[in-house]
């Protein structure tokens, strides 16, 4: 029988390899307000975010990459380099850029769609700029990458975080013509009502990025992104997660499924943050989860228990 079976399980592991999520979909494009892929079929992306880079640099490994991809069900994660804090990009560009290099890396050898993500509050227009340069030098030939150019702009008006996003949209399309780039808008990424009445012209697959927090955020703002939908604005949920916007308090269980279920009815995309092991509800891992992946249930806080279940609901990856 050992010699029957050997051959076919070689066979199922070949086909599993080539049913990589980017080998299906290949490079991405927006249309209208739907995000397609290369051979025009609607496309959702789940995933996950890892945590600021600068304070949990330990899960940026491959093994981190490969484990969510395999064991979580993830289509997409998000590499969420801190650019501020110290030990972040401003502070020492080399190790924060290598970092997020490494799960970039890890991300196109599993075939899965990665998130380079600005992760700031505040405009650094020349930092980033040099930043997204390198960035889409190396990697805009891979059909994985997607720009995400300023998470959640705290104090910057909707005509200041244009024209910064323009600015780095020039720079990247100057070397990668045609990859997936998402924008932020005021106040972390809630008045997205902004950029649906006044969006950026002139380039082509851009998406506008809102984020949710089940525990603070009602209603009122899927209200608000369905209206921004109609307007015709592409949307795409660059980070969200169930307890409070501080990442702390209970749990919202039933507002959290309220927006799952709101986003799978919109085909919407969503990243839930963050692979991190720090003492706050939204972090997902206990100090136990070791680096590499391999996590057992022990290791995984509430929040992180519900996240890989919403994620495994979906058809596999592979």
């Amino acid at each position: 029988m050992k010699k029957i079976l050997l051959p076919v399980l070689s066979v199922v592991a070949l086909a599993t390899a080539s049913a990589q999520p980017v080998k299906i979909h290949g490079h991405l494009k927006v249309q209208g307000t739907r995000l397609l892929d290369e051979h025009n079929q609607p496309v959702a992306l789940h995933g996950m975010s890892l945590g600021w880079s600068c304070f949990h640099p330990r899960f940026y490994t491959a093994g981190t990459v490969d484990w969510l991809y395999r064991d979580w069900n993830c289509s997409v994660l998000r590499a969420a380099m801190g650019v501020e804090p110290k030990g972040g990009y401003i502070d020492d560009p080399a190790p924060s850029t290598r970092l997020v290099t490494t799960v970039v890396d890890a991300a196109i050898r599993d075939g899965i769609y990665v998130i380079i993500d600005w992760h700031s509050h505040h405009i650094n227009l020349e930092q980033a700029k040099s930043f997204f340069a390198e960035m889409a030098a190396k990697y805009g030939k891979h059909p994985n990458i997607i720009y995400e150019l300023y998470n959640e702009p705290a104090g910057p008006t909707w005509p200041e975080v244009k024209a910064y996003s323009e600015a780095i949209i020039k720079v990247i399309r100057e070397k990668d013509p045609d990859n997936l780039i998402l924008v932020g808008c005021p106040r972390w990424d809630q008045e997205i009502e902004q950029p649906a009445a006044d969006p950026i012209r002139g380039y082509s697959n851009l998406m506008y990025t809102m984020h949710f927090y089940a525990g603070t955020h009602k209603k009122w703002l899927r209200d608000r992104t369905d209206s921004a939908i109609s307007a015709g604005l592409p949307v795409f949920i660059s980070e969200s997660a169930g307890m409070e916007a501080s990442g702390n308090g209970p749990i919202d269980y039933k507002e959290w499924q309220l927006y799952i279920d709101w986003i799978n009815k919109n085909n919407l995309s969503w990243i839930t943050w963050s692979v991190s092991d720090k003492d706050e509800t939204c972090s997902v891992l206990q100090p136990s989860a070791g680096s590499d992946g391999h996590w057992k249930d022990a290791d995984l806080k509430e929040s992180g228990a519900r996240t890989r279940e919403y994620l495994k609901a979906y058809p596999p990856v592979d």
